[in-house]
């Protein structure tokens, strides 16, 4: 399996941590490469930030139009019919930029994943079941997938790694409640969530930017 095409930003010469981000449907890695100027890590040492692009394939929700998509989606509901081969073939993508990083000389602990819409799915995907610790999970408008495969699959690494999730209170694509499942289900598996929702869309808003920032410089500052 090749690697994916990415896009890579640096905060600094010889960076000591890094924070892979996957975009959401129908987007690309370019898609946050603008936050990062916006985002606050005075106090944090050198980020590399990678955004993967995923592949294209036919979305079945959008008539089989062909888009970058992390996997296919069947329906508004979202978990009650899931893509289980594509979500696991991404998952290896994404577990492909990890061991790529830790080649490069980050450690998994200070690797945080991160991830909006569909790619904050991936972030779950992935990150919770990475055999080796990561520095956090950051969750962004998403929601979590292949539930009821999680609880045998989970990675003890990664147990109490922290997870930030957060979303629009009016967002109508991935519609709070489904966020909301997911945050009180990983809680009830004994995983601590911070979560925070904005008066906001589908989308990302400068309150959120702002706590992005703050969560990854306490993630990665010490």
């Amino acid at each position: 399996m090749s690697i994916l095409e990415t896009v890579e930003i640096a905060t600094g010469d010889h960076p000591e941590a890094a924070v892979i981000w996957m975009h959401g449907l129908g987007a690309d890695g370019n898609d946050f490469v603008p936050i990062v100027r916006e985002l606050d890590l005075s106090e944090c040492p050198a980020i590399r930030f990678v955004f993967p692009h995923a592949e294209t394939m036919p979305v079945t929700i959008n008539n089989g139009y062909v888009m970058r998509a992390w996997y296919d989606i069947l329906g508004m509901d979202l978990v009650r019919r899931e893509d289980e081969v594509g979500l696991r073939k991404s998952q290896q993508q994404i577990e492909q930029l990890i061991t790529r990083e830790i080649e490069r000389g980050i450690p998994a602990e200070r690797i945080i994943l991160a991830g909006f819409s569909q790619g904050c799915a991936m972030t779950l995907q992935t990150g919770l079941r990475h055999p080796k610790k990561l520095a956090g999970l950051l969750c962004l408008s998403g929601y979590l997938p292949l539930a009821d495969k999680l609880p045998a699959e989970c990675s003890e690494a990664n147990r109490s790694t922290p997870i930030f999730m957060a979303h629009g209170r009016v967002d109508p694509v991935v519609q709070i409640a489904r966020a909301e499942t997911s945050r009180d289900f990983l809680t009830r598996l004994g995983y601590a969530i911070e979560w925070k929702d904005y008066s906001m869309p589908h989308s990302v808003c400068e309150e959120e930017i702002d706590d992005i920032g703050h969560v990854i410089t306490r993630w990665l500052s010490a």
